[in-house]
């Protein structure tokens, strides 16, 4: 419960003005529909007595006729602002949830963001902020409406009729609803789960039917995806339908507490109208209220058959919601290096070291360098010694168990995001490209670029010749870049890079999927480009060590640094 209510107050303090507002108004609409009936009820009963005395004539038939039009009139009025009010607040609240969800999602360590898979975060971007919309549209605003009509109504009654017919309303048709309800509550809490976690798992089946045909095709699986996607469509039907026929149950019940309820208050009435304890006009008022009274109920019925999804929802959306200062990164571990005269160097490590939360074995271990403006250095060793893992902090995005890293002087610990990405650049081992145009790939790292730097940086990556050949930089690249080869891919991204001119450049196997003569080409390139850059790379191959002024050999074991 705890998470749900974080989301209630998340969503009722962004709008609660409009969602107060509008809760107000569906207390209105509540009380002209229990003062429309009575009313009515009150008008036909006194006017039948009026007649039958034979006073007919005298009696008033235009002011009560003018409240029944007023009431029904203001109702209708009342509900069309409510619904304005409550959907309006309730959509903008939802879209800025996602917005802070997204947030949350980068703020997370990048071992974890590095493991995330696609379908499962657009679910929760998704599918859990949809289920989490009738949190106060059909749970919060109903549950206040009805508590507030039902008291004016109890008291209204108390006073106009009898404090009998308040207490008999109150010990009827109070229990017998929340019974109802808290039955259908507890019931629909497993169909609910089931019909959204089915759901969830029929889009992540959608997803990784559609990204992984070819394989699934090759592989002989492509007719099992689609049963496995078919599986969790029929399980969200059953579901659906169990929670369904929950709720028709729960509005039977609800019915017949209404009517037992009503007839009680029947009786009760004709006892006090023929005991002279009321009129028999107001005794008639007392009974269609009550009536009225289910209209309250009512719309709680969704919100409770939804109430399992919700709670699901929030406990996944929930954690992701931490309040963390943006802009500048956090400290994790005091860093020696801050007091450190890195001599000049752009870029500077001092006893590094990196180890995995809950991992035992150091990543990296006691980890020194310094590399200056316009050198290149080339990090070598077996895989899993570490390489990347350096990269990985030198960028910032993870934080070092121990030590320290310098950018231009300046430790990371606290350095402005805005400020380090001005001055550095990564290119990781997989890099990701959007479908759309060459140009837009190229503008994700300089929006303000021209199509004369576009067409620049790419030759400096030997890529100019190919796109020329594919229609140029208008032409699309579909998702995740597909129409270009593994290679092409790369020299995309290590172009988009280079146009931001970043004074230090982190290279993760550049030359990845290249041939020997492409590779030497695009490395000459890329420094001819930024003659001034401080370049690491993380190098496997021998095209990569040729351009290196220095070579750094990583131990497995102590990740020291060698030469």
């Amino acid at each position: 419960m705890r998470p749900l209510w974080k989301i209630v107050r998340s969503i009722w303090a962004r709008e609660w003005w409009s969602l107060t507002r509008g809760t107000l108004l569906a207390v209105a609409v509540l009380l002209a529909g229990v003062g429309l009936l009575g009313l009515s009820g009150w008008f036909i009963t006194a006017a039948g007595i009026a007649g039958l005395a034979g006073l007919g004539i005298a009696f008033d038939v235009f002011r009560p006729s003018a409240g029944v039009r007023f009431l029904a009139l203001g109702r209708t009025v009342a509900r069309y602002g409510e619904r304005m009010l409550t959907h309006d607040a309730t959509l903008r609240s939802l879209a800025a949830l996602r917005v802070e969800l997204l947030k949350g999602m980068l703020r997370l360590p990048h071992e974890k963001t590095a493991a995330f898979r696609a379908s499962v975060q657009l679910n929760r971007l998704t599918s859990d902020v949809d289920a989490l919309d009738g949190v106060a549209l059909r749970l919060v605003i109903p549950l206040l409406a009805a508590g507030i009509t039902l008291t004016v109504t109890l008291v209204t009654i108390r006073y106009l009729v009898h404090g009998w017919m308040s207490l008999a309303v109150l010990a009827g048709l109070v229990p017998l609803t929340l019974a109802a309800l808290l039955l259908l509550l507890l019931r629909s809490r497993k169909p609910a789960r089931r019909a959204h976690t089915a759901q969830n798992a029929f889009r992540m089946r959608v997803i990784d039917l559609l990204r992984g045909r070819t394989e699934l095709a090759i592989a002989g699986r492509l007719q099992a995806q689609c049963e496995h996607v078919l599986d969790a469509d029929r399980r969200s039907r059953i579901a659906l339908a169990e929670a369904d026929r929950l709720e028709r149950n729960s509005g039977l019940l609800i019915s017949l507490a209404e009517t037992v309820t009503g007839g009680a208050v029947l009786a009760l009435g004709i006892f006090l109208a023929q005991s002279g304890m009321t009129g028999a006009a107001f005794a008639a008022l007392a009974f269609f209220a009550v009536l009225a009274l289910g209209e309250t109920v009512m719309p709680l019925r969704r919100g409770f058959t939804e109430f399992g999804k919700m709670v699901d929802a929030a406990r996944r959306v929930a954690p992701m919601l931490q309040e963390v200062p943006e802009g500048v990164r956090p400290a994790e571990t005091p860093v020696a290096a801050a007091t450190v005269d890195s001599g000049g160097a752009v870029l500077s490590f001092r006893d590094v070291g990196f180890t995995h939360r809950g991992a035992g074995r150091p990543v990296v271990e006691h980890f020194s360098l310094d590399v200056k403006a316009g050198e290149t250095v080339a990090l070598t060793g077996p895989s899993g010694c570490g390489k990347s893992t350096l990269l990985a902090l030198a960028a910032g995005i993870m934080q070092p168990s121990h030590g320290g890293v310098r950018v231009g002087g300046e430790a990371l610990t606290g350095m402005p995001e805005a400020r380090l990405r001005q001055k550095l650049g990564l290119l990781p081992q997989r890099s990701a490209l959007l479908s759309g145009s060459v140009l837009d790939a190229l503008r994700l790292g300089a929006p303000q670029a021209s199509e004369e730097e576009a067409w620049d940086v790419l030759a400096v990556v030997r890529l100019d010749e190919a796109i020329r050949a594919r229609g140029g930089l208008s032409s699309l690249l579909g998702e995740s870049g597909s129409g270009l080869s593994g290679g092409e891919s790369r020299r995309l991204a290590l172009a988009r890079l280079l146009l931001r001119h970043p004074q230090i450049l982190l290279l993760d196997e550049p030359t990845e999927g290249l041939d020997r003569a492409t590779a030497q080409a695009a490395l000459v390139g890329i420094r001819h480009y930024l003659p001034q850059a401080a370049i690491l790379i993380a190098s496997h191959r021998k095209a990569e060590q040729d351009v290196a002024g220095r070579i750094i050999r990583i131990s497995p074991k102590t990740s020291r640094s060698g030469t």
